[in-house]
């Protein structure tokens, strides 16, 4: 029998002490946003385009989010296309100046090496655009990953989130670890106590940001169908038209 759950846990422990307090400002930033009429840009490669799933459209999250992506990126669509289309220079770039964000709209980063061109460009190119950045990473993960650009997504960020990936994303076993990635849990649980930190806020400022409501509970499809008129001539992507 292994300790692998103990060992998850530490690193959420690890990742409360590392980003307890950029938690509390990530949340302030994207109110801040959002209270301002800013949309969130949300972006990521490969597997941390379950991270940007997870902020678009989801029940009780924002609803002024908008994924910035190029479908390359997305494994699903072809494994080893992906892996070649975030080492890339120049895609990142293109994202950003189709989706076009300006202040006061704000922009999400998941990467969890934050060493390829892809999610680097972005964040530089948003940051060249005053959209601040929060980069979700990690900081040892970037240290042992290849150098594919000449800087890091944090590099780029007014916030990080250090999600204490271990390089390599596996865990298990302890020793000598080769399976169960961890990447995935620990940005998902970061972003969830973005949500919850900003939540708080809002609250104590009286404030309250649209949210998407889940669509299996009553009333649900009625909220949500008010946000999608709301937000579909800004995102895009909430619309099949």
């Amino acid at each position: 029998m292994t300790d692998f759950p103990g060992r998850v846990r530490g690193l959420l422990d690890d990742l409360d002490a590392a980003s307890g307090e950029a938690i509390g400002e990530a949340a302030a930033l994207l109110l801040d946003s959002v209270e301002a009429g800013g949309i969130v840009h949300v972006a990521g490669a490969g597997h941390s385009l379950a991270l940007v799933c997870e902020t678009f459209y989801r029940a009780g999250g924002l609803a002024a989010v908008r994924p910035v992506w190029d479908p390359r990126v997305l494994p699903l669509g072809g494994a080893a296309r992906s892996t070649r289309a975030e080492r890339r220079a120049g895609a990142g770039r293109a994202v950003v100046e189709a989706a076009a964000p300006a202040p006061p709209d704000v922009a999400v980063v998941f990467s969890t090496s934050g060493r390829n061109p892809y999610p680097v460009e972005i964040a530089a190119e948003c940051a060249a655009r005053e959209v601040p950045v929060v980069a979700v990473t990690s900081v040892r993960a970037a240290r042992g990953a290849a150098a594919r650009a000449a800087t890091t997504l944090a590099d780029h960020a007014r916030i990080v989130l250090d999600t204490r990936v271990p390089p390599g994303d596996v865990l298990h076993p302890a020793g000598a670890p080769r399976t169960a990635a961890v990447s995935t849990v620990l940005a998902a649980y970061a972003w969830a106590r973005v949500l919850a930190a900003l939540d708080d806020l809002a609250a104590e400022r009286g404030a309250d940001p649209a949210r998407w409501t889940s669509a299996n509970v009553p009333g649900g499809d009625a909220v949500n169908a008010a946000l999608l008129e709301r937000y579909r001539h800004r995102v895009p992507e909430l619309t099949d038209e």
